[in-house]
């Protein structure tokens, strides 16, 4: 008997090792730098999102989102289920321990065995009893590090909705206070049309002017009108999306810094591409898939060896209640067993297969989501540069506008020219107004965009409450 279990047990002991491939990350060409960019391992994704805008309200509506926003907490709740899931998967690692407590009477043998007679008897039976499946091929821990994977995937999905709710709140806000801006050049517009309208007016009605320069003039007024409550529905649209990425039901916004008034670093590190693979919660995710496929590899392959086991029993039986726990009354046992496929028509065979072609399309999967991140953090480098030379133009040329306007007023005042030179004037300056908002909002957008593209702003956000992880098999 002991030699029976010193085999098992070094059986059992001897299970160290995992068949099916070990995890090695796709070697990828990446490019020592970003296209435009130096190759500085700082990067604005190190900041808090709070210092890269520099705007209060926007910090309180983007904390607002982070603690109300459904779909922040359904990502949360995935955690908490695949956690709990790889714990499960952890656990067959160990033996199942049970108890038993039997009571019967009976006549005939099984029970009269006891006393040594054939009359009617009674038996009692309590016992431990375990069953431990020994983990000789590593079955178990490749479907546990399967499963701890796909958690730290879950995670890291988690992570994602955050770096997405922080842009799309701030990407919001932004436009928001862009149509705040043009809100305000439609206002100034239609006062100053109307001012040019009841100018040409009067002089009509004093035989100074023709009708058709109070026709002009009333045109341009009743186009300058036009846009505003055009620009008011789009604020209540763009505050009802803002409403909805905080959890509450759509109502005004509140508003801080004034979109001419926002300022970002004026330099703006984007670190190496290397950082991406650590940084990026997507291409976490996208990675810790791959792990999962990968090791389900190992437990799909794992299925064509027999599964080994322990089962046993220690206890006690006795014919009456009152003597079960005394001496002479203990029984145990030990078996060992081993049971494996021997023809299964292709099902084990195909199932192993199948994983195969499962952690060959994560890792395709993984592979362009990584050249997708490259991409986007170029693309955004180069908007942002790009942007900032056009804000610097369009702001020369709203300067040279307001310059116009003026002197053609003088002008006016002066008898130099007529009233049509400064409606023209007028006419030439708000829409280069409105075009110098929207740049200034791509701006803005553009680092948002550069900010979520390297990965940065979900750390800033605490986990779901602390739960072990269940540790690498």
């Amino acid at each position: 008997m002991k030699r029976f279990v010193a085999a098992w047990l070094a059986l059992a002991l001897g299970a160290g090792c995992a068949i099916g491939p070990s995890y090695r990350r796709p070697e990828l060409p990446t490019p020592p730098a970003f296209r435009d960019a130096s190759a500085d391992a700082a990067s604005i994704a190190d900041l808090p999102w709070f210092e890269v805008f520099r705007d209060d309200v926007l910090d309180a509506l983007v904390r607002e989102a982070l603690g109300a926003n459904r779909d922040l907490l359904l990502a949360a709740a995935r955690v908490e289920q695949a956690r709990d899931l790889a714990a499960v998967a952890r656990s067959e690692l160990f033996p199942r321990v049970g108890g038993e407590f039997d009571a019967a009477r009976g006549k005939g043998t099984t029970l009269g065995a006891i006393n040594g007679s054939q009359r009617t008897a009674d038996s009692f039976l309590a016992a431990l009893n375990f069953v431990w499946e020994i983990d000789l091929w590593g079955r178990i821990r490749r479907s546990t590090e399967s499963a701890r994977a796909q958690m730290l995937a879950t995670e890291a999905g988690r992570r994602g909705v955050v770096l997405s709710l922080v842009t799309a709140v701030a990407r919001a806000y932004f436009e928001l206070r862009e149509l705040d801006r043009e809100l305000e050049i439609a206002h100034d517009s239609v006062r100053s049309f109307e001012e040019t309208y009841e100018l040409f007016e009067r002089q009509f009605l004093g035989g100074v002017t023709s009708r058709l320069d109070s026709l002009r003039a009333e045109a341009a007024l009743a186009q300058a009108a036009a846009e505003v409550p055009a620009i008011e529905q789009a604020i209540v649209a763009k505050e009802n999306e803002l409403s909805l990425l905080l959890g509450r039901p759509a109502g005004p916004i509140a508003r801080g810094v004034a979109l001419e008034a926002q300022s970002t670093p004026p330099e703006i590190p984007a670190g190496v591409p290397a950082q991406l693979l650590e940084r990026r919660p997507d291409l976490v995710e996208a990675e810790q898939t791959l792990v999962a496929a990968n090791a389900q590899i190992g437990a799909a392959l794992a299925e064509f060896f027999p599964r080994i086991g322990l089962t046993g029993l220690w206890g006690s039986v006795s014919p009456e209640l009152s003597t079960l726990l005394e001496s002479g009354t203990g029984i145990w046992s030990l078996a060992g067993q081993a049971a494996g496929p021997l023809l299964t028509f292709g099902q084990t065979w195909y199932a192993w297969e199948s994983t195969q072609a499962g952690a060959d399309a994560a890792r395709f999967a993984y592979e362009g989501a990584v050249l997708n991140a490259l991409g986007e953090v170029s693309d955004a480098l180069t908007a942002r540069d790009k942007l900032a030379v056009v804000r610097v133009q369009q702001e020369r040329a709203v300067a040279a506008l307001r310059e116009s306007v003026r002197i053609s007023k003088v002008r006016y005042v002066g008898g130099l020219s007529d009233y049509l030179e400064v409606l023209d004037a007028l006419q030439q300056l708000y829409p280069a107004e409105f075009a110098l908002a929207q740049t200034q909002r791509d701006e803005l957008l553009a680092v948002v965009a550069l900010y979520r593209a390297l990965g940065g702003g979900w750390n800033q956000y605490p986990a779901p409450p602390a739960i072990p992880l269940p540790l690498a098999p």
